[in-house]
């Protein structure tokens, strides 16, 4: 590999899975068109040709580093990334999660921007410390209004103008075209095409709080139209649980625990209405697909799911299933023109917030971004 005389672009991911892949196109697709060439690292993970198609890089190395290999000290990851940051004439670094940003940080001398994607990031004592050491060359995101007050709360000494938001996104189109009809939805996951569905996707885990979406939707039960069900579509140590808990409710046959579906955004059509549960979500990509799909939401009111539902859904304080089922219950009124109307409303707020373009404008007039341009 030899330098060259373009602007580049580190891009350094822990890993690929989950929702990560889409979050390395998302910032990759940021400089679309602005004379940037963006390679992208994944510190985790094999090899992969599908991988690499999908993150909309220039270039994709892969460190294929195991989970145990990169505790401690990580100081072969550190030696791998200073070879890869000399091959090319880096103007900055953008660092998905801390581990990442720890190795970046150590092991080339470029600004980095840090993505957080979770709370509690900066709670212990040593990361502080090691973010006030490179506080000159770090500036960090959040996903999430929530995510980003978090941050500053943990590092109050920071100036507030070096901690932003910058929110996850999806590119609607695209999206909206896989997405298959109501029909195709049902048939795929193998649901009633004549029952009212309510739809829940997220690891069996309990971040998520699926138990007081099932006490939620027990208690709506008796108001909502015939032949009700809610499908939770995920997997984790909770499944069993969740699936006792359905049965001492007396809403065993009207749940649905199908487990793990892959790309499940295609089929949220099969939904008449999508619920998130979660405790302190940090964002929420299932709402934004959702969303695009045309399925009207409620979700918890706190973290993220706030500044992604308010004012085109329900919002239900955490843990509170008798507002949840409240919700539920006027979510399963809406007549045609109503649905239609949230529909369009909901499209309207990921286009103007949440949509690759209009983050897009956001991420090029943050200052840390104008400052690291103009310096390259």
């Amino acid at each position: 590999m030899t330098r060259s005389a373009e602007r580049h672009v580190l891009q350094f991911c822990h890993g690929y899975d989950g929702p990560f892949l889409d979050c390395a196109r998302q910032y990759a697709s940021l400089f679309a068109a602005k004379g940037y060439r963006v390679t992208t690292v994944f510190l985790t993970g094999a090899a992969d040709a599908q991988v690499a198609a999908g993150c909309a890089s220039d270039d994709v190395l892969f460190m294929e580093y195991s989970s145990k290999a990169i505790r401690g000290l990580k100081l072969g990851a550190i030696r791998d990334l200073r070879k890869i940051a000399a091959s090319r004439d880096f103007a900055f670094c953008i660092a998905h999660r801390f581990k990442p940003i720890y190795i970046a940080l150590l092991a080339t001398g470029l600004p980095v921007i840090g993505v957080h994607h979770a709370f509690g990031d900066y709670q212990r004592r040593s990361r502080k410390l090691f973010a006030h050491l490179f506080r000159m060359r770090l500036s960090l995101l959040g996903v999430s209004d929530a995510v980003r007050d978090d941050m500053r709360k943990c590092l109050p000494k920071w100036p507030t103008g070096r901690i932003q938001t910058l929110y996850n996104r999806v590119d609607i189109e695209p999206l909206a075209a896989t997405q298959v009809s109501r029909e195709e939805a049902r048939e795929g996951l193998g649901l009633p095409h004549d029952a009212w569905i309510v739809g829940n996707v997220g690891r069996l885990h309990p971040d998520k709080d699926q138990a007081t979406l099932l006490r939620g939707f027990a208690q709506a039960l008796p108001t909502l139209p015939a032949n009700s069900h809610l499908v939770i579509l995920g997997k984790g140590r909770l499944e069993q649980d969740l699936k006792e808990l359905a049965m001492e409710l007396g809403i065993g046959h009207q749940v649905m625990l199908p487990g793990q579906v892959p790309q499940a955004n295609r089929y949220f059509k099969a939904f008449d209405a999508f619920a998130l549960s979660s405790d302190h979500e940090p964002f929420g990509m299932v709402l934004l697909e959702a969303m695009v799909a045309g399925v009207p939401v409620i979700a918890t009111a706190v973290g993220g799911a706030r500044e992604v539902v308010e004012g085109v859904g329900i919002l239900f304080p955490l843990g509170d299933a008798e507002h949840l089922a409240q919700g539920l219950t006027h979510l399963s009124r809406l007549d045609a023109e109503q649905r239609e109307s949230c529909a369009a409303m909901m499209l309207d707020r990921v286009r103007e917030r949440f949509s690759d373009e209009a983050v897009r404008t956001v991420f090029w007039r943050l200052p840390q971004v104008t400052d690291l341009t103009a310096e390259s």
